[in-house]
């Protein structure tokens, strides 16, 4: 299964709802729980872990800048910056998977086709005139 972004994910329960991700997020939170919320779930969780990985880097970025000096102090900040980005990648990772089979197990459902015209029902039968019966006995 290919590797998803927060963006990609974000544009396939769109394709699927038929409708942006901001009007899905207003309506999911009008109902009960369900499908639609879970997948935004998924999302928000994707794009935070995708966010997270981003800020670890930048801060791994900035720790090992070639003009500072890395002494013991800087060495466990390294490490923690280091731990916390390969959590974040193992989130992201296993949140992209996850929407992904799930966004593929789903279809979006074709709008219901417009039923002909039904025919109106005949008009009943104009009552017969009362007819008389002469009995013979």
């Amino acid at each position: 299964m290919p590797h998803l972004t927060s963006t990609e994910i974000a544009g396939r329960i769109e394709d699927l709802y038929g409708a942006p991700l901001a009007d899905l997020e207003a309506h999911a939170q009008d109902q009960p729980p369900g499908m639609l919320s879970a997948l935004l779930g998924m999302h928000e969780d994707l794009a935070l872990a995708e966010r997270s990985i981003d800020f670890h880097r930048d801060h791994l970025t900035r720790l090992i800048h070639p003009e500072r000096q890395i002494g013991r102090h800087e060495v466990s900040h390294l490490l923690d910056g280091s731990r916390r980005l390969a959590e974040a990648v193992a989130v992201r990772d296993v949140q992209a998977k996850s929407v992904a089979a799930v966004l593929q197990s789903l279809a979006r459902v074709p709008a219901p086709a417009p039923s002909p015209p039904t025919a109106s029902p005949p008009l009943p039968a104009s009552p017969l005139p009362a007819q008389s019966t002469a009995h013979s006995r």
